[in-house]
């Protein structure tokens, strides 16, 4: 009997021990797979300085020092931003590949190009919205114009002699500038470079006769006087440059082309990484000082869920079908 009893305890210890061990087991696996445990990357789909570049490195540059890995920026433009996405569309969804997502990519491109080979809705999980900027119409200053009416008058006076230039096919620049041709009825030749490296310099000497650029991207030139700026593309007058009137009030009512980013990531992201990212990210730009810095560059944060995100998308999905249709612009593949 006493045998009996002690083989008994015997096998309780036992049992009891296991369930120790895979206790032990089951937080040692937790700990493991905690996000992050390794390096994030952004990729920005343009070339460095523009809008898009310094949001993504304030963004790294406060994630470093909260989450104590390295946040890497790493920059892929061409193709109107879709070769950056596709590379994120395609990788695995584990949160350590995420996109700073524009309207071009989201919402105009899927109209424009006749094949891609990502969907750039179903492709992505949507994080948050991050920031809108004007686009600014700006022009080459021996062009002899001072206002968008004396602009208009001179391209229907040389009808497809005046050029556009934008950082890229299907980019927001790019149907700014078809809006543009649009509402104004005239017509002028698109030029598209890869990145507005490429084409500011052009239109500093007079290669290009004008550019819809982000407000927040060309300020420094405008500033410096080596660019007229003509008129921003919002509803209103922008903070960061009151002093340049809209396009709706220079006789083109109901114009407006906002450029805006995102934070993507790749389709099926686990939930728990999109909250964690989604919170990473209004802690960011609600941060006073990150908010500041981007106010006086003209890029305006505005964090919010990937409910209302997706939701932005497939608004601004409608209106630019339309600008892309009405327009006929396409790209073949």
């Amino acid at each position: 009997m006493m045998a009996i009893t002690q083989f008994s305890r015997l096998m309780k210890s036992l049992f009891l021990l296991a369930f120790i061990c895979l206790g032990i087991s089951n937080a040692h696996s937790q700990v493991k797979t905690v996000w992050p445990k390794q390096a994030i990357k952004i990729i920005v789909t343009f070339t460095p300085g523009g809008a898009p570049d310094v949001l993504a490195r304030i963004l790294a540059e406060n994630w470093q020092q909260s989450l104590g890995v390295p946040v890497l920026v790493e920059n892929r433009p061409g193709y109107g931003g879709n070769i950056g996405a596709e590379l994120v569309a395609k990788s695995d969804p584990d949160g350590y590949i995420l996109l700073i997502g524009t309207v071009g990519i989201h919402a105009i491109n899927g109209a424009l190009y006749d094949k891609m080979s990502f969907d750039p809705v179903k492709d992505f999980t949507p994080i948050s919205f991050l920031a809108s900027t004007p686009n600014v119409l700006i022009v080459n200053k021996q062009l002899g114009v001072s206002n968008v009416n004396e602009l208009i008058a001179l391209a229907k006076a040389k009808p497809n002699q005046l050029t556009f230039g934008s950082s890229g096919v299907g980019t927001s620049l790019h149907m700014s500038g078809e809006l543009f041709k649009e509402m104004a009825g005239i017509d002028i030749r698109h030029i598209p470079y890869k990145g507005r490296a490429q084409s500011l310099p052009d239109l500093v000497s007079g290669r290009i006769s004008m550019l819809f650029d982000n407000l927040s991207s060309s300020l420094p030139l405008i500033k410096a006087g080596e660019v007229q700026a003509l008129g921003v593309t919002t509803l209103k007058r922008s903070p960061a440059a009151p002093e340049i009137p809209t396009l709706a009030e220079q006789g083109l009512p109901g114009f407006e082309a906002i450029s805006w980013f995102s934070l993507m990531a790749p389709a099926n992201l686990p939930p728990s990484i999109q909250k964690r990212l989604n919170q990473l990210t209004r802690q960011a730009l609600q941060n006073p000082d990150v908010k500041n810095r981007l106010l006086s560059g003209g890029l305006d944060p505005a964090p919010g869920s990937p409910e209302d995100l997706s939701k932005l998308i497939a608004a601004e999905s409608r209106k630019w079908s339309r600008v892309v249709q009405q327009s006929g612009a396409k790209v073949e593949p």
